[in-house]
């Protein structure tokens, strides 16, 4: 379980706190800042290995672990302004050794749900190679674009995933992938041509 924060640990629930202020108190002992660590990465990283292993419970199983990688190596982290970056790339990691460890091909499970505000990420993904008419009324097609995501190569649906889903700036996608801007910026655009034909294959008007 995640650790509980002490209760006279003071509140840290400002909207303009950022998370690497957050950090900084939890490494001087604020265990009140990792709740709202807790509460303000939880569901775009169940969100991230979602989209990675279609499965549910697994997502939150691996957002739970990655949480708790925060928590324990918080005093290896260097307040810079690139948290996310540093948090995904142990999830990534994570993600890798599960996806390894498994004897099944959990990539090709069933869609089970999605988080609150799906529609408007799919709508901003979609908007890349849809009119914003069609773009808007993909929401009643999204499983059938998780499981086009689901057929991508790993290195592009993550590189997709991070970006347009869990809204990290190119540099720390590329940072968390273990490679240049470049390259990202080349998976993306194979992977929105993949895309773009298998929408175009099933009629999806552009």
């Amino acid at each position: 379980m995640l650790p509980r924060p002490m209760p006279d640990a003071p509140a840290t629930d400002e909207e303009d706190v950022s998370d690497d202020d957050l950090m900084i108190a939890l490494q001087e002992g604020r265990a009140a800042a990792f709740e709202e660590i807790v509460d303000r990465h939880r569901g775009p990283l169940e969100g991230f290995f979602f989209k990675n292993t279609r499965d549910r419970m697994l997502a939150e199983d691996l957002a739970q672990e990655t949480l708790l990688k925060v928590y324990g190596q918080a005093w290896d982290y260097i307040p810079m302004g690139r948290f996310k970056a540093w948090m995904y790339r142990m999830g990534r990691n994570l993600l890798i050794d599960t996806v390894r460890k498994q004897t099944n091909d959990v990539i090709l499970r069933a869609h089970r749900g999605s988080d609150a505000d799906e529609q408007d990420r799919l709508a901003r993904f979609a908007g890349e190679f849809l009119s914003p008419e069609a773009a808007a009324g993909l929401a009643e097609r999204k499983e059938s674009l998780d499981e086009m995501l689901g057929d991508l190569p790993e290195d592009q649906r993550q590189t997709v995933t991070l970006h347009y889903y869990n809204g990290l700036p190119l540099a720390e996608v590329a940072d968390v992938m273990e490679t240049n801007v470049s390259t990202c910026k080349s998976r993306l655009r194979l992977a929105r041509d993949k895309l773009r034909g298998r929408i175009e294959a099933a009629g999806w008007k552009p």
